[in-house]
């Protein structure tokens, strides 16, 4: 069994339908047990700037699923919502990427591959992940840092 977090945005189209839409279809696959969110959160974009706000949140997905069928799930349901790649951290229907995972012991699954990297490289840089998952985990640490005192370096050095 596994516990993953996982970073959702949306900043073209009906952000919240393609947002609601996935979370339904995730809810209802086989092999996943539980999906919890975060509250939804407006947020300017992250790396490529000229672009709309994005919705952003944070889910919990509890699932039998190994990490590598459960980063193909995510992108099927990417793809379900039309997902284009065109520009680099652009503009998107919908992004689902996930940035931590932990194994039914307890311990942090790590990654580094082409295809999967985990912990995601850049999520303990982005207030858009931190303050979501934040609300799903308040006691979270990373590398013995609180994500509670992480948010208020990021705040301060924006």
């Amino acid at each position: 069994m596994y516990t993953y977090y996982v970073s959702v945005g949306s900043n073209i189209g009906n952000r919240k339908k393609y947002i609601t839409t996935a979370f339904q279809s995730l809810q209802k696959h086989e092999g996943i047990y539980s999906v919890l969110s975060s509250s939804l959160l407006e947020t300017e974009p992250w790396g490529y700037t000229e672009q709309p706000v994005f919705i952003n949140a944070v889910w919990q997905v509890i699932s039998t699923l190994e990490p590598h069928t459960m980063l193909k799930v995510l992108q099927q349901l990417e793809q379900e919502a039309e997902r284009e790649r065109t520009i680099h951290w652009g503009p998107r229907t919908l992004d689902l990427d996930i940035i931590y995972a932990l194994q039914s012991d307890g311990s942090c699954v790590v990654y580094d591959d082409p295809t999967l990297q985990l912990p995601h490289p850049y999520f303990w840089e982005r207030l858009f992940v931190l303050q979501p998952l934040q609300e799903l985990v308040p006691q979270f640490t990373y590398e013995g840092e609180t994500i509670g005192n992480r948010i208020a370096y990021l705040a301060m050095h924006r």
